[in-house]
């Protein structure tokens, strides 16, 4: 975490721009791939929020360095923050990192080995954050018993 404020500030508005330049190349590889463009429309929002909201919420994580947190974005944050949040956006932001990060391999951003890890955590844990957001979206459970802090 940074110390001060306006270096929080700066460093955040650092990122942010460097994320929009990423999400135009991730946007180009998905068109050249074939992908419908609501389908691209699709996976850069869930991104914009992942990378522009997560990864900058309680620190400062580049891209790269974000994907040592896509189980923490997945199976708590994603779930507390997000208000639409429930099994089909959860699988759909799921679908979305796998592809950025395929992406970010691809150009050498990440380590193959880092995305190979991405795509087994994501298979392995993928049920764990579908209960979680069963659970906390349903009005007949209390939260404190289903989510032990």
């Amino acid at each position: 975490m940074l110390d001060d404020d306006s270096d929080y500030d700066i460093k955040c508005q650092q990122i942010r721009k460097e994320n929009v330049a990423l999400l135009g190349e991730f946007s180009s590889w998905l068109e050249e791939a074939g992908l419908a463009a609501a389908t691209v429309r699709s996976h850069r929002s869930n991104l914009d929020f992942y990378l522009n909201h997560f990864l900058v919420y309680a620190d400062t994580w580049t891209p790269a360095e974000g994907i040592c947190y896509v189980g923490e974005f997945l199976g708590d944050w994603f779930i507390h923050k997000a208000m639409w949040s429930n099994k089909t956006t959860v699988k759909a932001n799921a679908a979305s990192l796998k592809k950025f990060y395929a992406f970010m391999a691809e150009r050498g951003l990440i380590k193959p080995e880092e995305f190979t890890s991405l795509k087994q955590q994501i298979k392995d844990e993928l049920p764990e954050w579908l209960g979680a957001v069963d659970r906390y979206n349903d009005p007949d459970v209390d939260l404190e018993d289903a989510w032990p802090i």
